[in-house]
Order: structure tokens, then C-alpha cells, then sequence
């Protein structure tokens, strides 16, 4: 039996810590005490503090929203590092800066222990499927000594790097799963808009080669919002934020996250934050057109 240490147990982590119960004795803390009460019941053992989850654990899982959580959480005297055992390992897979959670792998080197980034692509039902997708930065053989948990959690789980380097192609990902929940809301908007029911309009989109296995399952949230989101416009707007921020550092050009983030500015702004990402559809039905220049060469393209 090993103990596993579990700090923040929210929308994703609370299925997540679910499935390490059985077998295992897991102790967990959350910010909102409340949220754990359902896994109390289940057998979770509480600690009031990430410190106190961190000295009785051989592995330690965080999962919280951004890098202001994280610090919260590992640094600090009542924070993971505080706790942290030589020789243990954590695994932090929140989605975060990847250099901030380089940073903090070399501090968790620096007390004996070794330390994952394993970032998770997924709503919550896959979560609570344990059919989550999970990249992971670090060593090869402590991603090797975690392979059997993380395994409970994610039925797609690939060692990618080095430090930091699970949280990159998370990124990677996020943008392209904003692009295209993006896309098709403006596909849908405008077929709506010229006189096709939407539902069958959203039907033929997810039926014909654009329909990716991320489109089909959101489309019906599309047109029947879920009460709580799966992935909600303000993380999936700090995901782009994040990415924006890596490609400049690598001069890399994202046109596509850029108009994106400004749609995602605008759904904030009319109150769509804690709305899933499939609400794109209903903040851009209530955003004037853009203007659009048709048949305009760009000067650097000109004869």
C-alpha cells in the first residue's frame, strides 16, 4: 500500500483522488474544507494543511487552477515543501508556467526528493473515467517509479521530456482545443444565423471531417449548457495566456491563440467565466461582427 498525498481537490482533483482510494491510504487537504467531505466518507484521510499531506505521504499530487495556487500550496511553513520527505515524489499537475514549475523542481531536488509535471487533458467525466490524458516533464525514472499511479488516472499517460516540458505540449494542446471550440461556434453561429435549425447544423459539423472526438462531445453543451463546466472559460483563458507567454519567449507566432484570446476577453467580460468553454457559441451570438476586409492584399504580399 503506499500513501499518496493529495492536495487540491476541486472539479479534477476530487475524481482524480477517487480513484487512487482503493489500495492505497490517501490523505487530502483543500483550500475549501466542505469539497472534501465526500471523499471523507469514501476513506480520504484529512490534513488541515499541504504540509501535514506532504509528511505522511510517500508520493504527493497537487492539482490546483495556476501558479499563484501552486505557490500557495507548495511554498510557505505549512506548504508541500515544508513537508516533503527525501526520497519522495511529487507530482504536480496543475497547468501552470513551465518555468515557474522548473523552479520549483529544482527546490524539491535541492531536499532529496524528485519531481513531476503531469498536466492532464480531459473534462470531468473523463477524469472520473480515470481515461485521462496525461503528459509528464521530468526524469525517466522517477516517470518510471510514478507510471502505476498515474495509470489509475489517465488511460493515455507519455513521459515527454524534461522539466517543464509536459506542461508545453499541454499547452500545445489547449490551444488548438480552444481554436477549434472557437471555430466551431463561429460555424455554427453563422449557419444559425442563415436560417439552419442548430441543432441539425451542429449535427452535420460533427458528422463531417471536422468532427474531432473533443467537437462531438461538446456540441451538445453547445446548445444545452452543462450547470457546472467541464473546463471553464477562465481557466481555458489562462491556458491561452500561458501559451502566449512561452511562444514569445520562443518567437514563436500564434495568430490563431491571439484571436482567441480576445474572444475569451470579451466572453469574461460578458460574464461568462465560470461558463464551460462551450459557451463561446452564446458570447459570440451576443458580440457585433468584426470588421472584415474583403479583397484587400496585405502591403508585405504585394506585386
Amino acid at each position: 500500500m503506499t500513501d499518496i498525498g493529495f492536495v487540491g481537490l476541486g472539479s479534477m482533483g476530487a475524481p482524480m483522488a477517487t480513484r487512487l482510494l482503493p489500495g492505497h491510504r490517501v490523505y487530502g487537504t483543500n483550500r475549501s474544507p466542505a469539497k472534501a467531505g465526500p471523499l471523507v466518507e469514501q476513506g480520504m484521510i484529512w490534513r488541515d494543511t499541504p504540509r501535514q499531506v506532504a509528511e505522511a505521504a510517500q508520493v504527493v499530487i497537487s492539482m490546483v487552477t495556476d501558479d499563484a495556487a501552486l505557490a500557495a500550496v507548495a511554498e510557505g511553513p505549512g506548504g508541500i515543501l515544508a513537508g516533503l520527505q527525501p526520497g519522495a515524489i511529487y507530482i504536480d499537475m496543475s497547468t501552470v508556467s513551465p518555468g515557474h514549475s522548473r523552479q520549483l523542481a529544482e527546490r524539491v531536488e535541492e531536499l532529496g526528493a524528485t519531481m513531476l509535471d503531469a498536466p492532464v487533458s480531459g473534462s470531468v467525466p473523463v477524469a472520473e473515467s480515470g481515461a485521462l490524458t496525461i503528459m509528464v516533464g521530468g526524469s525517466e525514472q522517477t516517470y518510471l517509479a510514478a507510471s502505476s499511479l498515474l495509470h489509475m488516472l489517465g488511460s493515455n499517460v507519455t513521459h515527454v521530456g524534461g522539466h517543464g516540458q509536459g506542461l508545453l505540449l499541454k499547452l500545445s494542446i489547449n490551444i488548438s482545443l480552444a481554436a477549434q471550440m472557437l471555430a466551431f461556434s463561429e460555424g455554427l453561429l453563422l449557419a444559425e444565423r442563415g436560417g439552419i435549425e442548430p441543432g441539425l447544423a451542429a449535427h452535420v459539423m460533427t458528422a463531417s471531417s471536422i468532427g474531432s472526438p473533443m467537437l462531438r462531445t461538446r456540441a451538445a453543451l453547445v446548445l444545452d449548457p452543462p450547470p457546472e463546466a467541464w473546463f471553464d472559460v477562465r481557466l481555458m483563458h489562462k491556458d491561452i495566456r500561458l501559451s502566449l507567454q512561452a511562444a514569445r519567449a520562443a518567437g514563436v507566432p500564434l495568430p490563431a491563440t491571439t484571436a482567441v484570446d480576445r474572444v475569451l476577453d470579451q466572453a469574461e467580460d460578458l460574464g461568462f467565466g465560470e461558463s464551460d468553454i462551450a459557451s463561446l457559441y452564446q458570447a459570440l451570438a451576443r458580440t457585433p461582427a468584426w470588421p472584415v476586409a474583403v479583397g484587400v492584399v496585405p502591403q508585405a504580399h504585394a506585386a
